[in-house]
């Protein structure tokens, strides 16, 4: 039986030249659409579940080039303050001044249940290392348009902030290296501490080389299903990082999604080139759904009250003393028991000599 073999697409297909002109159209037109299909599964097979989230991009939440949405207008979904500058590759929201603070803000309150939140951005400067800052944050709060201390935002915010540190104003803690980047939830109530780079608030973070490099600089932030994700690419790799992973936070709908950095004897340009959203598909079930809509104030379960949270902390202040006295203590009966046991044992041996 005669046969010609034709290859396509890497793979040798084989047709049977001396059938029925009818069969040989319809294997034709088999091997055509099994081509199609292979091809069609090989590109969607590489999508992460983050690719697959592109579908549902909110762009009256994004800010991309040329940033047609920012302005002072009534009609635009984003506005800026303060000492941000618009440029036709980037929001400068500070320059590498000293005492400088700026911000946008989004327009349009966010009713999204399950969301990711991507930016990209770039924090670089003529300072050397150690002598530059403050850094950046990432805001989604009832308040906006707010300037206050914690990089160029109210200190007191109901809501969201991740923040990219990038000047330890506590140089006496030796646990963290910076740049830093952690996350905070806020009830209105409680003061982010700007003396000890929000160590005692935050929900943990990361250490993040972001300043004056080479390479594009990404931070993904994901609340889905009351479980906050925050991630990185800021090695130049094209790949996302684990950050903090913190389940059990509960934010309300309706707030405003916002970008603010600050300088103060230290300075930076802080960049933002792109911020884009995307709404995440989750099923629920009608308890989740309910327990969704009895969200009023944002909280953390493991510490939903702050006030409990300190008194933790001063509780195991107590306890490290206690068990420093403890410890003394027992290692005085030690002492005395050796002491002891040593006259007994001297005293045994003068016996036996004489």
């Amino acid at each position: 039986m005669a046969t010609t073999a034709m290859k396509l697409n890497g793979t040798i297909y084989t047709t049977v030249m001396n059938l029925p002109y009818s069969l040989a159209s319809k294997i034709r037109v088999s091997v055509l659409l099994v081509l199609i299909l292979t091809f069609v599964s090989s590109s969607s097979g590489e999508n992460t579940y983050e690719d697959n989230a592109y579908e549902f991009l909110k762009r009256e939440y994004s800010l991309t080039k040329p940033y047609q949405g920012l302005g002072s207008s009534s009609s635009s979904h984003w506005e800026f303050m303060g000492n941000t500058m618009i440029m036709p590759e980037h929001i400068r929201l500070t320059p590498d001044l000293q005492s400088r603070q700026g911000a946008v803000w989004s327009r349009i309150p966010c009713y999204l249940r399950d969301w990711e939140l991507r930016v990209q951005f770039k924090i670089h400067g003529e300072g050397k290392k150690n002598l530059n800052g403050d850094g950046l944050a990432i805001w989604l709060t009832k308040e906006r348009m707010q300037i206050g201390q914690v990089f160029g935002n109210a200190n007191l915010f109901t809501g969201l902030g991740v923040f990219v540190d990038t000047y330890p104003n506590d140089v006496k803690q030796i646990e963290r290296t910076f740049p830093f980047i952690s996350a905070m939830v806020g009830n209105g109530s409680v003061e982010y501490e700007h003396d000890r780079d929000g160590r005692s608030t935050d929900l943990g973070g990361c250490t993040a080389h972001v300043r004056n490099v080479e390479y594009d600089t990404f931070l993904l932030i994901r609340y889905m299903k009351n479980r906050l994700t925050v991630m990185t690419d800021t090695e130049g790799k094209h790949e996302w990082k684990d950050c903090l992973d913190m389940p059990g936070v509960r934010l309300p709908q309706g707030y405003h999604f916002g970008l603010s950095s600050a300088t103060g004897d230290l300075s930076d340009n802080h960049d933002v080139i792109s911020l884009k959203l995307y709404e995440l598909t989750v099923e629920r079930s009608p308890e989740e759904e309910e327990e969704q809509q009895e969200i009023t104030l944002p909280s953390v379960d493991y510490r939903a009250d702050p006030d409990v949270y300190v008194e933790d902390e001063g509780r195991s202040i107590i306890t490290v003393f206690f068990l420093f006295i403890v410890s003394v203590v027992a290692l005085v009966v030690v002492i005395v028991v050796i002491i002891f046991l040593y006259n007994r044992y001297k005293e045994n041996r003068r016996k036996r000599f004489y």
